[in-house]
């Protein structure tokens, strides 16, 4: 019988430590043991230095790929934490495993199909998921705790400029300056601080002038790369460690409130924000630069984030933050070519690192004022015409519109109830054929018969259930009451009034040369109307195909609609710019 072998670690210092190979001699020992076993090189499988609580390790899916393909006929583990740190992985793992044919065998604890060694199992994966949460809690905290007394960095990697101890790189007393990288970095301080000579072209010394200036000198940046980033530049300039503070707890996690980009997927939906200073913990290091410079720099980074585009107040954006371009699908800004012709432009236009790979957007620039007025235009009408989204809700009510979870299980019933019906019309042709007697003939007709109406009683409670998802009758008094609401004040907002009810009724518009699409997010009720729907609302963007094109085209406009909360979306129009 061919068998395999998996072992693992989940720590560097365990690797050097040479307990997996003390893991592999034991599974080796025991495999010798039985002359029936047969254990080729290639079907030792290996971790070094991953985590238990992740399934995405190389060792493993080597392990599952070649057990897919009947390689081996069992495999042997020490320890079921050597599998996975959580249960559910455990028994999602064995589960696999076991229906590709192949046996899990545990050395310290031999299993079977008895339900106290299946339970015995099941309260080890949990004791193991229970220690591995309380060895990383304690980590955290003991982590802290070295934080706070100096001894201990919070640097896994070296900030640019730092050379770490090759036999303690997590100790601050043995951190050096590298000499070379250590000029650069005052360069760059010196670069962004100090004025430009002569001095009227000091507006060039810019983040962007830096990182092009570092590029032109062909000085490798900290990943070893050719050509240097705003990014990059930004967060040297940002790092408290070269006035001689390593500082731990700079950010924090927090939940993404806008999307990175409109028309690409949403990622996790984390980011991050800066924690206040009194919450950081400072280990000192050597320092590069004196306090007087860091500080200095500071502030003239806080005063460019507030001249930023996105604060821009010098001119009227109606659209700011709300167009993308679909052919490359990144945003657009506002830009004024020069006096009196405003644009929105792709940010592929601009975009450095995309003009250094060839891959600059050719898209058209948009008329600021014409797609402006086109929307606003658009958005007027919409809203003196409620009966228009109130025309969907009414397709929706006719079962063309369902969550698409329930829109995908009822297709699959509606398929099976089709299938069972032409079984019941071959059952019929085979008794008048004489293939199958008259008993046989009425056990199957029954049995089709009970399967066909569990199946009619699954699609008639799916039904119920989408009703509950679209009460129409409230949905259409919701989206009438606010658009009636609205309607009074149309011609009288001011820009900023204006502004504020885009922002709140567009989820996007995407320009494609001279073609428009207005993405609309209308309120359904009073929550729907708290805030703006650009932002990020995971609940609908995780799931990009849940909207369904709908094929009524009213005035060329065709409609697609979405219900999530208090919120109709994914209503689309479709114009021409001219």
């Amino acid at each position: 019988m061919e068998i395999a072998l998996y072992a693992r670690v989940s720590t560097s210092r365990q690797q050097q430590d040479q307990t997996i190979e003390q893991q592999i001699t034991r599974l080796v020992a025991e495999a010798g043991k039985h002359p029936e076993w047969h254990l080729a090189d290639e079907h030792i499988y290996r971790d070094d230095g991953h985590s238990g609580a992740k399934l995405s390790r190389p060792g493993l899916d080597q392990l599952r790929d070649r057990a897919a393909m009947a390689a081996f006929e069992m495999v042997l583990i020490t320890a079921p934490d050597r599998l996975a740190r959580k249960y559910i992985h455990q028994a999602l793992l064995i589960d696999e495993l076991e229906k590709l044919g192949c046996q899990v065998q545990f050395l310290e604890r031999p299993m079977s199909d008895d339900p106290h060694d299946q339970l015995l199992l099941q309260i080890r994966g949990a004791v193991a998921e229970y220690e591995r949460n309380l060895i990383a809690d304690r980590m955290r905290r003991g982590r802290r705790t070295k934080y706070r007394n100096g001894t201990l960095l919070p640097w896994t990697v070296a900030p640019y400029g730092y050379i770490l101890d090759a036999e303690r790189p997590r100790d601050p007393r043995r951190v050096r300056v590298d000499p070379g990288k250590a000029e650069i970095v005052k360069q760059i301080f010196s670069w962004y601080t100090e004025p430009a000579q002569p001095p009227e072209v000091c507006q060039q010394r810019s983040l962007y002038w830096i990182a092009k200036q570092l590029s032109e000198e062909q000085i490798l940046t900290p990943t070893g790369e050719r050509r240097w980033n705003v990014a990059t530049v930004r967060g040297i300039l940002r790092n408290p460690a070269y006035t001689g503070n390593a500082c731990s707890g700079r950010t924090r996690p927090v939940t993404a409130r806008r999307r990175k980009s409109a028309l690409k997927p949403v990622g996790p939906g984390y980011s991050s924000e800066p924690t206040p200073v009194e919450e950081w913990i400072t280990i000192p290091v050597p320092a590069v630069i004196d306090r007087e410079t860091f500080e200095l720099a500071q502030q003239r980074l806080d005063q460019n984030k507030q001249m930023a585009r996105r604060n821009n107040t010098a001119h009227s954006y109606l659209l700011r933050g709300l167009v993308s371009c679909a052919q490359c699908q990144l945003a657009c800004t506002g830009r004024v070519a020069q006096p009196g012709y405003a644009y929105y432009i792709c940010k592929g236009h601009t975009e450095a690192l995309l003009a250094v790979k060839g891959e600059r957007c050719t898209a058209r620039y948009a008329p600021a004022r014409q797609l402006d007025d086109l929307v606003w235009q658009d958005l007027c009408r919409l809203l003196r015409n409620p009966p228009v989204i109130v025309h969907e809700l009414q397709r929706a009510q006719a079962g063309e519109w369902l969550p698409q979870a329930l829109q995908s299980r009822r297709t699959t019933l509606q398929q099976a109830l089709a299938q069972l019906r032409r079984q019941q019309v071959r059952l019929l042709e085979a008794y008048l054929a004489e293939i199958i007697a008259m008993d046989e003939f009425e056990r199957k007709r029954q049995e089709l018969e009970r399967t066909t109406e569990g199946l009619q009683q699954q699609l008639r409670q799916l039904e119920a259930q989408a009703q509950k998802h679209l009460d129409l009758a409230l949905i259409a008094a919701g989206i009438e009451d606010f658009c009636q609401r609205i309607q009074a004040t149309l011609e009288h907002l001011t820009f900023a009034q204006r502004r504020q009810l885009v922002e709140l009724l567009i989820d996007r518009v995407i320009v494609d040369g001279e073609h428009v699409e207005i993405r609309y997010a209308i309120p359904t009720g009073p929550k729907g109307e708290q805030g703006p729907f650009c932002h990020l609302r995971k609940d609908h963007f995780d799931v990009p195909t849940a909207a369904v094109k709908l094929d009524d085209v009213q005035g060329g406009q065709a409609q697609r609609v979405h219900h999530v909360g208090d919120v109709l979306i994914g209503l689309v129009t479709h114009l021409q710019l001219d």
